[in-house]
């Protein structure tokens, strides 16, 4: 059975600005429909039956429009940050008493059409706390930040890169409970860095996704996404 997805929607969108002056980025239009409709839609025909929404900025407007998520047959449930942003990890934090022992975290600006089955079974089967997937990237798409060897995650940095980081985080991650332990409560934390302390403890699995990412953080990605699912619907 597939585990829930904690979909990480609080934050500003400045690079989708003026766009986003009065929307969240998840209702950003993709042609014709809001960009969490296609989001969702995806999401359930891979598995997903459960999505936890950790909203921030203008986060009732999500929940105005996307509901209990009934009408994209798939359960949704709501956490917002409150008075100050908590970032992607203290969000994920206090999303933690509606989400499952095992948990998919989603980018709210992510569209991933990869095989979340076997992301979760690869996760499962490494017995670590947390699973970062990954794709080969080489700059292409966006700047490189993982050093892959072997399946292995040796360096994973979003500021320092180094030309042997050839692959990116792509914007899925598998986590268990315990590995959210060390992140403060209604605290802003950065997900990366618990990534970063995983990794030095040994705890962080890789899989290597095949399919490309896409994203509606910037224009240059909105306009791939709407050329993507123009052709592929």
């Amino acid at each position: 059975m597939s585990i829930p997805v904690a979909i990480l929607s609080g934050g500003m969108a400045t690079r989708l600005m003026p766009i986003t002056e009065k929307i969240p980025k998840s209702l950003v239009d993709v042609n014709g429909e809001p960009f969490i409709s296609h989001q969702l839609r995806l999401l359930r025909s891979r598995g997903i039956v459960k999505v936890i929404i950790c909203a921030g900025y203008l986060g009732e407007m999500i929940q105005d429009f996307v509901g209990d998520g009934s009408r994209f047959d798939i359960q949704v449930e709501y956490t917002f940050d409150g008075d100050w942003l908590l970032g992607t990890g203290g969000s994920v934090k206090k999303a933690l008493p509606l989400l499952d022992e095992s948990f998919f975290v989603l980018y709210g600006d992510s569209y991933l059409s990869c095989n979340y089955n076997e992301v979760q079974t690869a996760f499962e089967g490494s017995g670590k706390k947390a699973l970062m997937t990954v794709f080969h990237n080489e700059g292409a798409w966006d700047t490189s930040n993982v050093e892959l060897e072997d399946g292995r995650i040796f360096a994973y940095e979003k500021q320092c890169v180094s030309p042997r980081m050839r692959h990116i985080d792509y914007g899925l991650g598998v986590f268990r409970r315990e590995a959210f332990a060390v992140v403060p409560e209604n605290t802003s934390y950065d997900l990366a860095n618990l990534y970063q302390l995983l990794l030095k403890k040994g705890e962080l699995a890789a899989f290597e996704v095949r399919e490309r990412f896409y994203e509606i953080g910037s224009i240059k990605g909105l306009e791939e996404l709407r050329e993507y699912l123009a052709h592929s619907s």
